[in-house]
């Protein structure tokens, strides 16, 4: 059955996100595996996209109504695995074997393995550019799904992005909404540091990009900020964010794009969040 999710309460939004988050950091530490802390700065908003913005079909998954969903960010995989369970597209058991051999949930994302994925990513750049491809098909078919990329900012040193950001704008992509996970951090250092980048925000509007910044932990803004759509341009939400948000001992601390918790931080994590 083809359906939109209503606004959740903020409370219950946050009460789901820091599921989510359990789930996440859980899966990490069976694991072992790394880039939790950018799972984590992202559970937010992955959580109110499907929510509380997307229309999907859980029972089809290629529902021509739909709207896509494109994780350009694949290391955050298990954030997404996280929330595609909770909403039916895969059964919770499985995540327990997330990143086992033989297991159909991979590191990142694999193509054509797993419902509610629309392309395999990890190689990072190319997201944006397989939404737009979405997005156009959908404008030439005179069809009123929405596409939603999320992209990490360090992913946005690729020159590929800005290719993509150019096309988009001169395609008029209304249908189309990128979002970055702005938590300051890439893998080895501070996001401004690495190429000195200047303001975000002013670079997407010279490409041409209506621009919207928020707070990437207010369930409400990215609300807001989703469910906006511009006349004419696409729209790129620079959502700042905190990577390894919720886990106190996480929060900010870039080796946690590396390590995976363990048995006693994941229960650690499991009182901080209040789960029971």
């Amino acid at each position: 059955m083809f359906i939109k999710n209503d606004f959740f309460t903020e409370e219950k939004v946050k009460q789901l996100s820091n599921k989510m988050r359990y789930k996440t950091i859980e899966m990490s530490c069976n694991a072992k595996s790394a880039h939790l802390g950018s799972c984590l700065s992202c559970i937010d908003i992955l959580v109110t996209l499907y929510s509380s913005v997307m229309s999907f079909d859980k029972q089809d998954d290629k529902n021509p109504n739909r709207d896509i969903f494109i994780l350009s960010k694949g290391h955050a995989a298990m954030a997404l695995y996280a929330v595609l369970s909770h909403f039916g597209f895969i059964d919770a058991s499985e995540l327990h074997t997330y990143n086992q051999n033989g297991s159909r949930l991979a590191e990142h994302p694999p193509a054509n393995l797993i419902p509610g994925i629309e392309a395999a990513t990890g190689s990072l750049g190319h997201g944006l550019s397989i939404g737009i491809g979405h997005a156009y098909g959908l404008k030439l078919k005179n069809l009123k799904n929405r596409v939603f990329c999320l992209l990490s900012d360090g992913e946005t040193n690729e020159g590929s992005v800005w290719e993509a950001a150019a096309l988009a704008s001169s395609l008029s992509l209304k249908n189309l909404t990128a979002i970055i996970d702005y938590n300051k951090w890439q893998a080895t250092g501070r996001y401004d540091e690495i190429l000195g980048t200047s303001s975000l925000t002013r670079k997407w509007e010279s490409f041409g990009w209506h621009v919207l910044e928020i707070n990437g932990h207010s369930n409400r803004e990215i609300h807001e900020a989703s469910i906006s759509v511009h006349k004419k341009k696409p729209t790129l939400i620079l959502a700042h964010t905190i990577k390894g948000k919720g886990i106190k001992l996480m929060e900010d601390d870039n080796n946690w794009h590396y390590r995976s918790p363990t048995n006693e931080e994941l229960k650690q994590a499991q009182i901080e969040l209040g789960i029971k």
